[in-house]
């Protein structure tokens, strides 16, 4: 199952635990909160992947 995890803020340590505990192998990262964001591409993964977290 692919798991992509979008992050708006820099995640602090309760966060970076929860994200490595529900990652598996095929996740992927999205990070909003440094430089420019492909925003096509963002909407492609998130229909591509299989479960979608946004970290506030």
């Amino acid at each position: 199952m692919q798991t992509l995890h979008i992050l708006r803020t820099p995640p602090d340590e309760t966060v970076a635990s929860l994200k490595k505990s529900l990652s598996d192998q095929e996740a992927k990262t999205v990070v909003l909160y440094e430089g420019d964001v492909d925003w096509e591409a963002l909407v492609d993964d998130i229909f591509e992947a299989e479960k979608v977290i946004s970290w506030w």
